[in-house]
């Protein structure tokens, strides 16, 4: 048959049916050489001669849903497991589940959506139906059987549309693998049923504020912060709409409600900042010393005062760091900042003593050890910074950031040594893995450099350092391609981590700047491996 043109095809089919009445194959090859009313006629005789055979059943969904009855698809399906069940064909939920998959590759999405709906409670524990139904999402996902993953999920929450964590999920992969009208969908019915799930309420704000509609956005919001009075992320996703779209004074009337209504650290340190960053510092100080008040612990608002000072010229800076110590002793980024202001101040010794009383309050931390060795280094003390080195990594054996800064403190021809040690301790370590592409690109090992480039960025995305490294070697050695490649993977990461990446995104010159801007502008001052 299969030399034959489709014409005789379907006459010698026609007559191997009837020789061959129990061959699922020749069935479904008859099916589908004829028209519409014809394979219906076929199939029902397919089912006569075979009653126990969950192909036919699918092919006649399949042809319903080609010639466009998709609401008899689940029909179909259904009566076609009732029927097999009372044939004595046990319902196996796994084959079921292949089948739906294989149907949504051959492009019959309702027809998969209908044995995922009818099968995927074969077989389970009632209790167990949520994790298992989650597990299968995700199984589905894996294969890229992306409607199955669908079916699955709105199948769960139609059993549990109160349960946040199955929205949540779906909600994430509809971001992943749906459009965003899809996703925006999916939302207003998450919100619907879970008004108290803040994530929900701000992932929809924010696809609305992406797509460029900031009135949809603002509207989200407003509605989500009648449900959630008190919730401190959605007041500040609504101060951040607003300050990013230069409504400054809606965003003022934000916070002071928030100060009054929603009192927390992080409304006041973002009050401050927007003070700040509008220029207006004294005000700023003001709000910072109102919520320090309150929050006599917030270690951030101490940072902030004594910058503000520092910025105003005041001379009581030193005096807020050792009071700011005193109430926050195990904040790291605080003890670096005073050490940073005495280095400013020229007062070497002073900072030295200020990281050792840091070390004393806070043992086996490798951030207050690598401060320490770069104060020597600054003070052109290379053995004591040494010697500093090997008692930081005897104190702190796995910490890559101490094994990366200890392969460049080694002469050139010990370095490789250096990295395979370094290796050896913390192999998935980001820190380590970029030290090891900067060695490579010294090297002038380009592939070598680019494929750990690509493992650093891919173990850790978070890592802003990683990613301003790999786009200054593009810059230097990559095509124009891989530049954009490198630009538009590191957009999507939305990296808020690293030494060199805080340092631009931080700076509050730079307070309405995007992750590309920081990108281009710290690979423009970065300083190449050596």
């Amino acid at each position: 048959m299969e030399l034959e043109a489709p014409e005789d095809a379907r006459i010698m089919l026609a007559r191997a049916v009837e020789c061959c009445p129990t061959s699922n194959e020749l069935w479904l090859a008859l099916a589908r050489l004829e028209t519409y009313d014809n394979a219906r006629k076929v199939l029902n005789k397919a089912r006569e001669h075979i009653p126990t055979d969950r192909l036919i059943w699918i092919t006649a969904a399949k042809l319903e849903e080609a010639n466009g009855n998709s609401a008899m698809c689940v029909k179909i399906i259904d009566r076609g497991i009732s029927s097999l069940s009372a044939n004595g064909v046990e319902i196996n939920k796994d084959l079921w589940m292949k089948d739906a998959m294989d149907t949504e590759r051959a492009g019959s999405i309702q027809t998969c959506q209908a044995v995922v709906k009818a099968v995927i409670g074969v077989g389970v524990d009632e209790e167990d139906r949520k994790d298992t139904w989650i597990e299968d999402a995700e199984t589905c996902t894996k294969e890229g059987a992306y409607e199955c993953a669908r079916a699955i999920y709105a199948q769960s929450l139609s059993c549990f549309p109160s349960k946040k964590s199955i929205w949540l999920r779906a909600a994430f992969f509809e971001k992943e693998h749906g459009t965003r009208e899809s996703l925006e969908t999916l939302l207003q019915q998450a919100v619907a049923n879970c008004p108290q799930a803040e994530t929900l309420w701000l992932m929809g704000a924010k696809s609305k504020w992406m797509a460029g509609n900031v009135e949809a956005a603002r509207h989200i919001l407003g509605i989500a912060f009648q449900a959630n009075p008190k919730s401190e992320d959605i007041v500040l996703a609504a101060v951040k709409l607003e300050s990013e779209n230069n409504e400054f004074d809606r965003a003022r009337k934000l916070l002071k409600k928030a100060r009054n209504s929603a009192t927390t650290p992080k409304v006041y340190v973002r009050s401050a900042k927007l003070e700040w960053a509008l220029d207006n510092r004294r005000e700023a100080l003001s709000l910072v010393k109102e919520g320090l008040d309150l929050f006599a612990t917030a270690d951030k608002l101490w940072m902030m005062k004594a910058q503000l000072q520092s910025s105003l010229g005041k001379d009581n800076v030193r005096e807020t760091y050792s009071l700011a110590v005193k109430k926050c002793p195990n904040c790291i980024p605080l003890w670096c900042l005073m050490a940073e202001f005495e280095l400013s101040q020229k007062n070497d010794t002073k900072a030295r003593s200020t990281i050792e009383k840091a070390r004393l309050r806070n043992p086996q931390n490798p951030t207050l050890w690598l401060k320490a060795i770069r104060i020597e280094l600054g003070m052109g003390k290379k053995d004591q910074a040494q010697a500093l080195l090997a008692r930081a990594l005897q104190e702190c054996p796995s910490a890559g950031i101490l094994w990366a800064e200890a392969i460049f403190m080694e002469p050139r021809p010990k370095r490789k040594t250096k990295s395979v040690d370094a290796m050896k301790k913390c192999e998935h370590d980001p820190a380590v893995l970029l030290a090891v592409a900067k060695l490579f690109w010294s090297e002038r090992k380009i592939q070598k450099a680019r494929e750990w480039f690509t493992r650093t960025v891919k173990l850790e995305p978070d890592l802003g350092d990683a990613w301003i490294y790999f786009y200054k070697f593009e810059l230097l050695h990559g095509s124009a391609e891989q530049q954009e490649e490198v630009k538009s993977r590191c957009v999507a990461a939305e990296p808020k981590h690293g030494e060199l990446w805080c340092k631009y995104a931080k700076d509050i010159q730079h307070w309405q700047k995007k992750t590309e801007f920081f990108m281009i502008l710290s690979a423009k001052d970065v300083q190449l491996p050596t």
